[in-house]
């Protein structure tokens, strides 16, 4: 296998105003970015990161700090395993996260059918609620890098709140038609 090639960016802004330093960081971790050290971060090395991270250096010189931007690679196997590590974990607890979130949904969904709360509204907010969930999951899979070892629960944990909001979409429905209207009992 050959050994992953990563870029390096060391960063130094200036800590007042707070503000630009951490829209700096924000650009950087919503790239994927992982940092190996404080003010040191790394992504794969790709086109499209080599620009973004340019744009991103041009910006921190720009706020008067100081950044190198470098192409590398680990020494050996142990090296390009620990950077791989760090992604993974960096992603791992994105996913855990969105894990939590899917479970919350779940129990919510499963606590209307419980007290029959069929409502076109809730319908239409867990609907949103399941769009906010799936955009999320394709943003951390996006930066999924190496395959953290969550991705396939948070995926499955997805579809479980997707077959949720299907039987609470029947029950709305059922509602409907036995009701001759809108049933809602708030």
């Amino acid at each position: 296998m050959e050994q992953p090639a990563w870029l390096l960016l060391s960063y130094r802004v200036p800590s007042e105003p707070s503000s630009k330093r951490v829209a700096i960081w924000r650009k950087i971790r919503g790239l994927g970015a992982v940092y190996i050290q404080n003010g040191v971060c790394v992504l794969p090395n790709t086109d499209a990161y080599q620009r973004q991270l340019k744009i991103i250096q041009n910006d921190i010189i720009g706020i008067g700090g100081e950044a190198a931007l470098l192409d590398t690679a680990g020494f050996d196997k142990q090296d390009a395993e620990t950077i791989v590590s760090h992604f993974n974990a960096a992603r791992n607890a994105e996913y855990g996260e969105f894990l939590e979130k899917c479970r919350a949904y779940v129990a919510e969904i499963r606590d209307e059918i419980e007290v029959q709360h069929f409502t076109y509204a809730e319908l239409q907010e867990n609907d949103e609620d399941l769009k906010k969930l799936r955009h999320w999951l394709q943003k951390i899979t996006t930066v999924d890098f190496y395959g953290a070892p969550l991705r396939a629960q948070a995926e499955q944990e997805l579809t479980v709140c997707e077959q949720v909001l299907e039987v609470f979409t029947h029950h709305v429905f059922d509602a409907e038609v036995r009701h001759d209207g809108p049933h809602s009992r708030e």
